[in-house]
């Protein structure tokens, strides 16, 4: 992109008011934490694709998002599974990652892959398996403790799929039980970021089953407990900004898990489908970013940006470049907001003034923008083109096929 190319948009945005030093501060202060499940292989219900050169274990993982963080500068973090990541030394894996300019990030527990999990973990009616679902977070817990990670992560694919399979009430007590002993356990820096799912794979309710829930369990917990939004974990045709802005409000929002998604929980490329929700969520955050609210501003500058998607047919870190730039796209337009302009507009009780100063920051192209920030970075203007280049993509194909076992 040429100079001049900037020099328009610099234009454009300063007889708009917009401060472009503030907008290029933030977006170089932005980072978004990498899942190590995303370097793996991954499938549908009916297939996993197995690729050349994908990870055969966690330090591999690290390996390939480091790669992801060279040419991007966004992701300095990847958040890890267990047991998919699980190591005999979290201390070695946090000094592989430190070599690599990288950090452990959140820590995810998984309760669904064991057998005995299939009627429900935290949830099932069989405390022996409640009291295995219960050390497992706490494992968790203490593996945050060796890795230094901040969050802990939680989805639980408890559930029922028929009317009366289940005493609906004894789960919900169960899982407040479970969550009341793990919160207990952790540290006063740790975060529980507790995520939510309307249905899948419980296809007649689901124990945490909406932000309300998760939302409500939090303030039950207490100020460690927050809710984690995952963009694909809703109702067709839900206002996902509409949450982000009630629960930054209510001091809250602990993070997100990015993807795209077209009918359920698709675990797309994000911004592959619905790019404005995306940008519109960023408007929320920033909008909030001009509370004087001390609380509220705590709230937003401490949301975890994750993403979380699972590649079934492309390949695995050009798949994670594009989301990382997607994300980078859509928050640099909101950054073009003018909110003076917009809260005019909503006092004068204005509808389409106020729709268009939100919307004609989206239509803005930042790519210039963008460039002249990686630039000055030293990082590469084509983010994509040069790790295509680089060559690491032919290198690790002589891993092979298998990846890390799940």
């Amino acid at each position: 992109m040429s100079d001049k190319a900037y020099a328009v948009f610099e234009e454009q945005q300063q007889a708009r008011g917009i401060d472009l030093n503030q907008v290029r501060a933030k977006l170089k202060a932005l980072k978004v934490e990498t899942p190590s499940w995303g370097y793996g292989d991954s499938g549908t219900r009916f297939k996993v694709f197995k690729k050349n050169g994908v990870p055969r274990n966690a330090f591999e993982k690290f390996e390939d998002a480091a790669q992801v963080q060279k040419v991007t500068g966004l992701a300095p973090s990847v958040a890890i599974h267990i047991p998919w990541d699980k190591v005999d030394d979290y201390g070695k894996l946090r000094s592989h990652a430190e070599s690599l300019g990288m950090s452990i990030g959140a820590i995810n527990p998984n309760l669904f892959q064991e057998d005995e999990y299939m009627l429900g973990s935290v949830t099932n009616a069989d405390p022996a398996i409640r009291r295995k679902a219960t050390d497992h977070l706490l494992e968790c817990v203490e593996i945050a403790r060796q890795t230094g990670s901040r969050d802990l992560s939680l989805w639980f694919a408890d559930g029922t799929n028929y009317p009366g399979q289940g005493d609906i009430r004894n789960r919900k007590r169960w899982m407040q039980e479970a969550l009341t002993e793990m919160y207990k356990a952790m540290s006063p820096n740790m975060r529980m970021l507790i995520e939510y799912k309307f249905f899948e794979p419980g296809f007649y309710h689901t124990d945490l089953a909406d932000w309300g829930m998760a939302y409500n369990l939090a303030q039950q917990l207490g100020p460690q407990a927050q809710v984690l939004v995952d963009t694909g974990h809703h109702a067709q045709g839900t206002n996902v900004e509409h949450i982000v802005a009630y629960l930054i409000d209510e001091q809250r929002l602990g993070g997100f898990h990015f993807n795209s998604r077209k009918y359920a929980d698709d675990d797309l490329i994000v911004g592959a489908t619905n790019p404005y929700e995306l940008f519109l969520i960023f408007y929320q955050i920033l909008e909030a970013q001009t509370d004087t609210n001390r609380g509220i501003l705590d709230t937003v500058d401490n949301i975890a940006y994750m993403i979380d998607q699972s590649h079934n047919i492309e390949a695995k870190i050009p798949a994670m470049i594009r989301s990382l730039l997607n994300v980078h796209t859509q928050y640099a337009k909101s950054l073009l907001v003018n909110f003076d302009e917009v809260r005019a507009a909503q006092e004068a009780n204005d509808v389409l003034a106020a729709e268009d100063a939100v919307r004609k920051a989206y239509e803005f192209d930042v790519s210039p923008l963008l460039i002249a920030i990686r630039e000055e970075q030293g990082l590469p203007a084509d983010p994509m083109k040069a790790y295509l280049q680089s060559g690491y993509q032919e290198k690790i194909a002589a891993r092979g096929k298998g990846g890390a076992s799940w």
